[in-house]
């Protein structure tokens, strides 16, 4: 019922700076939390970031605070995440999540997941 789709995805140098997009598509409800996750090869899903549908609270991984940021367009039903001094370690598939409730920081409690788009941070 509900797709998530990313993009802006890419191969960028160390330092440099990415924002990519997440496009809702079906039924959204204002209790609905929208989160980012990453995986690189070999590694656990990790935690990225994560923004209420309605309200202004945003969450983030140790790993990225101070150098991301998500945000929200609800009338363009999109969801943004804005990378910068990017690091090589930055380097994973990046998805796009949906929770209807639980702990906002574990992919189990996420009902719908985008396809992912690949960013590469190059030394």
């Amino acid at each position: 019922q509900v797709q998530l789709v990313e993009s802006g995805g890419g191969l960028v140098q160390t330092g440099g700076s990415l924002r990519l997009s997440c496009a809702v598509s079906g039924r959204t409800f204002s209790t609905d939390v929208m989160g980012w996750f990453r995986q690189a090869p070999g590694k656990a899903r990790e935690f990225v970031a994560a923004i209420s549908w309605s309200g202004s609270n945003t969450y983030y991984g140790d790993s990225v605070q101070g150098r991301f940021t998500i945000s929200r367009d609800n009338a363009k039903n999109t969801v943004y995440l804005q990378m910068n001094s990017l690091k090589p370690e930055d380097t994973a598939v990046y998805y796009c999540a949906r929770s209807s409730s639980g702990n906002l920081y574990y992919t189990g409690s996420y009902d719908n997941w985008g396809q992912g788009t690949q960013v590469t941070v190059s030394s």
